[in-house]
């Protein structure tokens, strides 16, 4: 370990960036709920060997990395939905000489037997459902899992969820703005929700069947800015052999494309694991996996340049918790290099962000398609280059 890395973690923590992921002045790669949990699983930590340590929801590395830095673990385990977030993790290890952890995806396997939970509470009901079901039914029954977050994201909801799953629930008092739920005793399989991830839904408006895990933007329903996309498919070029649905959440956009249109092969990408395992779920109960390739992917990562004649786009107007537009730009960017020349931008975005004139800027010559108070449907034409 190098001398970085032999600093106490608060020194660590201090060093971390958000890099890959976005970077500005109001997007940090550590907040108070980060330290909270450390301090507050501290001695729980003493405790235990890497090996039983398990970190769910990390956003840049600052559980996995201030734990073993802390308390010299070896073998943690760690799962994070963003693939920016991985990224940053492994980027801020290596930049400060930190090893000792282990990534994985979202199963049995990521919990198995573990004694020790540091959980970033995520956002969604649902996905702080999924998470708990996982470590009541695979992790030690000894297990004591330290969960916090802001005060401002957080509900007494997150309580009940939790207590469907794990007996006991205290919560600790604020600190900087920020709280940790403290949850043990896993409840027996007969008294607890079976699992029920991913849930479908079917929606006969549209003729498709919607699968969604916990962390998936929307779940099994269809948000309205998709559907305002959704409305205008067969306004889309038919000729098109080849999209791209960037950002594709469940996959029902690459799913209503493919069948629209027989001749289309579709490629829907996301970096959520939660909404690439929704996604391939989704193809799966369409029966469209022969022409729909799901990847995980930061935006069009692996696309080739010039490569697609159509790509369909709902962006984010936030970054985590903060509302930031770097992300959508960052999109439209990677749309307009796997275009063709004169293939096609069909976004939909909230209408007080007035993204035409980027679009027309990024991606070329772009047209309203639809508009109402909410939202706006424009369709971008790549400018020859």
């Amino acid at each position: 370990m190098d001398e970085a890395a032999g600093n106490d973690e608060t020194d660590l923590l201090a060093q971390l960036r958000r890099h890959p992921d976005v970077e500005a002045l109001n997007l940090h790669a550590v907040d108070a709920s980060d330290r909270l949990i450390l301090d507050e699983a501290s001695s729980a930590l003493d405790a235990e060997n890497g090996a039983h340590v398990v970190v769910i929801g990390d956003h840049h590395g600052a559980l996995t990395l201030g734990a073993i830095a802390r308390h010299g673990l070896a073998g943690v385990r760690t799962h994070q939905d963003r693939l920016l977030g991985e990224r940053a993790l492994r980027a801020n290890a290596a930049r400060l000489g930190v090893g000792g952890f282990t990534q994985l995806e979202l199963t049995p396997e990521l919990v198995d037997g573990a004694r020790l939970v540091l959980l970033q509470l995520p956002r969604s009901l649902d996905a702080l459902d999924e998470i708990a079901g996982l470590v009541a039914a695979h992790a030690d029954p000894e297990v004591l899992v330290v969960a916090g977050g802001r005060v401002k994201h957080m509900t007494t909801a997150m309580n009940d969820v939790l207590r469907r799953h794990l007996g006991d629930v205290q919560a600790s008092l604020a600190r900087q703005k920020s709280r940790v739920l403290v949850a043990s005793r896993p409840r027996p399989a007969d008294e607890r929700p079976a699992s029920t991830w991913p849930r479908s839904e079917d929606h006969p408006d549209l003729g498709v069947t919607v699968c969604a895990h916990g962390g998936v933007f929307a779940g099994s329903g269809i948000d309205i800015g998709t559907r305002a996309l959704l409305q205008r498919v067969d306004a889309m070029p038919m000729d098109a052999t080849s999209a791209l649905d960037l950002g594709c959440g469940t996959g029902v956009l690459a799913v209503l494309l493919a069948k629209a249109n027989d001749g289309l092969t579709v490629t829907a990408t996301d970096e959520s694991a939660a909404a690439v395992a929704s996604a391939r779920a989704t193809v799966t109960a369409n029966g469209l996996q022969d022409r729909i390739a799901v990847v995980r992917a930061d935006g069009a990562d692996g696309v080739p340049d010039a490569s697609v004649d159509l790509v369909v786009l709902n962006p984010p107007f936030h970054v985590g918790a903060a509302v930031h537009a770097g992300a959508a730009h960052a999109m439209f960017a990677e749309a307009a290099r796997v275009l063709r020349p004169g293939g096609e931008l069909w976004a939909v975005w909230n209408s007080h962000l007035r993204y035409r004139s980027t679009l027309e800027r990024v991606v070329g010559p772009t047209r309203q398609v639809a508009r109402d108070p909410k939202f706006t449907v424009t369709a971008s034409t790549r400018a020859a280059r």
